[in-house]
């Protein structure tokens, strides 16, 4: 991966835990690595196929000059979410920010905070078989698109589904979204899990009728087991409802547990189905 790099540049700033560091401040130096493929501007001398670095530099001297805050974590984690927000060809960043002033009654050079941070492709399935199913998935996906940590790629078709688990109940609406996203898993599963609350989803049976799902399928190549989140998605491989649309909108995405493509996962899925 290409990057771009800027060092040491110097901004008068007001962040710190003491009352006078937020009174009469002190020189921050804050180094970035931007991380985009620079190919397309190197083949036609474009600004535009690349990221204006006097423009990052404007926005990192802007905020740290315009915020106040107590701790470095919070200035780079707050520095790094509006680069990467503003400068879309940026795909992830390597920031730091240091502070050798701060106010340490021994002798040293500097001290500094380092944060990496990117988008993360992630997908996400979606359904629903209570009352005007349609509405509630479609009012779910406008408000992941409206996210600013969210970058909605691509949307499957709707596919119409009978229930899986054995509980007796409506058909449902079925699909999948591609997504970058700078959500932390634990972050999109909390925001997900807000828009299921707003829809009305009640959990009461498990695998019973519900108003919306949404479900993280993959984050990544990630592979996360902990008490209320398992990516990749445990079951997928035996519910056609989610590996026809995601054979639709991403067929050679590669499990990374399986290392098959969806397309393949669904072609083996359809064989066992044929002959049962």
């Amino acid at each position: 991966m290409d990057y771009i790099t800027i060092t040491n540049l110097e901004v008068f700033a007001h962040h710190g835990v003491f009352p006078e560091e937020n009174e009469k401040g002190q020189n921050f130096y804050v180094n970035a690595v931007l991380y985009l493929s620079t190919r397309n501007a190197g083949l036609t001398d474009e600004l535009l196929e690349s990221v204006h670095y006097g423009e990052v530099c404007e926005l990192i001297h802007r905020h740290m000059r315009e915020h106040t805050y107590k701790l470095l974590e919070t200035a780079a984690e707050q520095v790094a979410a509006e680069i990467l927000e503003s400068f879309p060809l940026v795909e992830r960043l390597r920031l730091e920010i240091c502070k050798p002033h701060a106010p340490i009654a021994l002798p040293f050079e500097n001290v500094s905070v380092t944060i990496e941070r990117g988008w993360q492709r992630a997908y996400v399935a979606f359904g629903s078989n209570l009352g005007e199913r349609k509405a509630y998935i479609e009012n779910a996906l406008k408000k992941m698109e409206a996210h600013k940590d969210i970058r909605m790629r691509k949307i499957s078709s709707f596919y119409e589904t009978k229930p899986y688990g054995g509980v007796e109940q409506e058909d449902f609406l079925n699909g999948a979204v591609e997504m970058d996203t700078l959500l932390f898993p634990k972050e999109l599963l909390a925001f997900l899990q807000e828009l299921e609350k707003e829809a009305g989803r009640e959990r009461k049976i498990h695998w019973g009728p519900r108003t919306l799902d949404l479900d993280i399928l993959f984050y990544g190549d990630e592979k996360i087991s902990e008490d209320n989140l398992t990516v990749p998605h445990p079951d997928m491989k035996n519910r056609d409802f989610v590996l026809e649309p995601m054979a639709e909108i991403a067929p050679y995405f590669i499990h990374p547990v399986y290392q098959l493509s969806m397309k393949e996962m669904l072609k083996s899925l359809s064989g066992r189905e044929d002959r049962s």
